[in-house]
């Protein structure tokens, strides 16, 4: 992504929290803007760079769970973010090649790059443009509809997102209208940012948010668990990113960042 010469109607000037999230992750997806604000973050809350990475292995281990031991064949990745390295296509699909993925995001530049990317996957993936603010529009839509059967089970990944939704826009609701569109047997991945732990710099941090196009809510650990209500959580439950069901591929980066603070939260619920 060029500094000179950003795509039609995006302000690079703006930090956005996808590109910013991109930074963190390595990428090359982001403006001059973004990565000063990731710095700003990084200066009063370093683990932000691993915190991502950790978010991104949850992601993975749960794609590989619900595909290999719930018999998952369908995903709905909302607020998907830039593309990286193990999207849930990838990660699937190394499994069954058959995994159908519908990626939902509100973004244009997270919309061009996942659909560039995904050119040569159109009979198993498709992206849709869509905000979480209005589920039902996003599951109803026609793209989402030729691929992704809500009549059968379905998992919908809400992997940090929710977070930048305000309490007004009442993210609890927003989920249980979700909830009540899918199929029994179906399954909710989240995780969230949370100030439970060192929460001056968790809310410093937050703070630089507010510069950029989205803001950040943090949430407690009741307020996260409040979000899979009418979903039973699996074990081990709601618990930081790292402790939910390691591997050993993850064995040594687990080590290196057993001393995060618990910034974030994550876990899989799924309905009866």
């Amino acid at each position: 992504m060029s500094d000179d010469a950003p795509p039609p109607g995006i302000d690079a000037g703006i930090p956005n929290p996808a590109r910013m999230y991109n930074y963190f992750l390595g990428g090359k997806d982001n403006f001059a803007a973004d990565r000063e604000a990731a710095e700003r973050v990084l200066q009063v809350a370093p683990e932000a760079r691993a915190l991502a990475r950790s978010n991104r292995a949850f992601l993975r281990r749960a794609v590989r769970h619900l595909v290999a031991e719930a018999g998952i064949r369908q995903f709905v990745d909302i607020g998907t973010g830039l593309p990286t390295v193990g999207s849930v296509h990838e990660v699937a699909h190394e499994l069954d090649p058959g995994v159908r993925v519908a990626y939902v995001d509100n973004d244009p530049v997270v919309l061009a790059h996942s659909r560039a990317l995904l050119s040569g996957t159109a009979e198993t993936t498709v992206t849709v443009q869509g905000d979480l603010r209005r589920p039902e529009e996003i599951l109803a839509h026609p793209d989402l509809r030729s691929l992704i059967d809500l009549s059968r089970p379905v998992a919908v990944l809400l992997v940090a997102v929710l977070h930048f939704l305000t309490d007004d826009d009442k993210p609890a609701e927003l989920v249980s209208r979700i909830r009540e569109s899918v199929a029994p047997g179906s399954h909710l991945v989240l995780s969230h940012v949370t100030d439970e732990e060192r929460a001056d710099e968790a809310r410093e941090g937050a703070a630089v948010y507010r510069q950029a196009s989205t803001g950040i809510t943090l949430r407690s650990r009741e307020q996260i668990h409040e979000l899979f209500a009418g979903f039973r959580l699996i074990e081990p439950g709601l618990v930081p990113l790292d402790d939910w069901r390691p591997d050993d591929e993850n064995l040594l980066a687990r080590q290196a960042r057993r001393h995060l603070p618990t910034w974030f939260l994550c876990g899989v619920g799924h309905t009866a």
